[in-house]
């Protein structure tokens, strides 16, 4: 520890120190580089390139009636992708709560971030290796990429309450979600670039998208150096050694289920989880099956798939900062439950879409952006608050569960709706009642009271 530094128990410093104003917004600039590593995989894997390349795979791979047969299970071909974002889901379930509690017991965030990110970064340059009649191969790598993202995310969002005081985090947060869009809207026109003047670079199309899939995951991992350089682990709150000892696995189960105990306590809190866990779930299933709606139901073609999604990236980045600046004024909750409204609308509007027009296609593209990235920062500096101090690895665990195409339950009803019509437009209109049932299940948390309980400052306006 620095001359002028004086250790404190909460985990900060004083302001001569790394915890003082400079050391915050050090960290904060790291912060921002993770969002600005990772987000090229949920937009050009996820969002973009896997989810039509894996059900033309699988297509490949089917039988005459239209499908494949993993473990002897029969499977439309076209429904594949949202089943394996759907178990990628059950993954992270079981693996998310446990590393909370982990980094939480022993303070060290750094090293399990470090792990979840390189880990799926493998995964997705391994996508390269996806051609033929693969897509049990796609499959896999999808869920373990998934879920490494979905561990990584717990631990770089308990960052926030550390690294941010409580009248900064809507402004830090919007900041990490647009430097996200930013990087995502760069590669996205590299990816463009590629794809559209393949055979320029003696590439058939499928190499094209398979190298714009593995460079994704080249790009995670390379950022993620930044973050790893500039963030910095804290002491672990409460007593070390005994069931808080780290290394010890069954002494992390025991601390899961005193995190389960505790939440009990904070009913308030559980209430915001249950209405994000909701509408949540619809934001990401329309983030991860919106190129399989595009290309499938409305046959529109890879390239104006790519420039609809820049548009979208483009946009949100006005959009989380221009919320940010709402929600200074009216307050995250009341903004939130303005953009779901918005997307109800949005979505709805979606099902009346022509094929093969895509103006339209890029009409709600637009409408997307507008509302996606601020609804998505807000929501986590909002949890930020709700959150009890020496416990933000373990709540940030379950709040990941329904976060960044995550969800199981909005995959895995678009996939029943298309497994059951064979229509991706009954699949995408399903979506508007995880937005509805969101709004009405948020305006009945009470903010104020809920950080209060959470013992936690209230800002002026939230």
């Amino acid at each position: 520890m620095s001359a002028g530094t004086v250790d404190r128990t909460d985990g900060t410093e004083e302001a001569g120190g790394p915890g003082g104003p400079a050391g915050r917004r050090r960290e904060q600039r790291g912060w921002y580089f993770y969002d600005f590593a990772c987000s090229v995989y949920s937009t050009s894997v996820l969002t973009v390139f896997l989810g039509p390349y894996l059900t033309a795979v699988a297509k490949a791979a089917a039988d005459a009636d239209g499908f494949v047969h993993p473990l002897g299970v029969p499977v439309r071909a076209g429904s594949v992708f949202a089943y394996a974002v759907s178990v990628s889901v059950v993954v992270a379930v079981l693996v998310m709560p446990l590393v909370g509690a982990v980094a939480d017991r022993t303070g060290r965030k750094k090293p399990l971030l470090a792990a979840a990110a390189y880990v799926g970064a493998a995964a997705t340059a391994g996508m390269f290796f996806l051609d033929g009649d693969r897509y049990l191969l796609g499959a896999f790598l999808l869920i373990v990429a998934n879920a490494a993202q979905s561990v990584a995310m717990v631990l770089y969002n308990a960052y926030l309450p550390q690294i941010a005081e409580p009248h900064e985090r809507d402004r830090v947060s919007s900041r990490g979600w647009a430097f996200g869009y930013t990087s995502g809207a760069f590669v996205l026109v590299l990816d463009l670039i590629l794809y559209s003047g393949h055979e320029r670079f003696g590439l058939t199309e499928s190499e094209a998208v398979r190298i714009c899939l593995a460079s994704a995951g080249l790009w995670w991992g390379a950022f993620t150096l930044v973050p790893l350089r500039r963030l910095r682990d804290r002491k672990a709150a409460g007593p070390a050694g005994g069931d808080r000892a780290p290394g010890r696995v069954g002494a992390g189960w025991r601390q899961l289920a005193a995190t389960v105990k505790d939440m009990r306590r904070h009913p308030l809190t559980l209430s915001f989880l249950l209405a994000y866990l909701v509408y949540n779930d619809g934001v990401q299933t329309v983030i991860s099956q919106a190129s399989v709606y595009g290309s499938q139901e409305l046959g529109l073609d890879q390239t104006t798939l790519i420039t609809a999604i820049l548009l979208v990236q483009v946009l949100a980045v006005a959009g989380a900062l221009g919320m940010g600046r709402l929600a200074q004024r009216f307050g995250a909750k009341r903004t939130i439950l303005g953009s779901l409204a918005a997307w109800t609308l949005t979505i709805g509007a979606g099902y009346f879409l022509p094929a093969g027009e895509p103006v339209w296609f890029y009409a709600l593209a637009a409408a997307i952006g507008l509302v996606l990235g601020g609804s998505q920062a807000l929501s986590r500096s909002l949890f930020s608050h709700l959150v009890p101090r020496g416990k933000e690895a373990e709540y940030f665990s379950v709040y990941e569960m329904s976060d960044r195409g995550m969800s199981w339950l909005g995959p895995l009803v678009f996939g029943l709706a298309y497994q059951l019509t064979g229509s991706y437009r009954d699949a995408i209109i399903s979506l508007v009642a995880f937005f509805a049932l969101g709004f009405l299940l948020l305006v009945r948390v009470p903010v104020r009271r809920a950080v209060e309980a959470a013992g936690n400052p209230v800002p002026e306006r939230i």
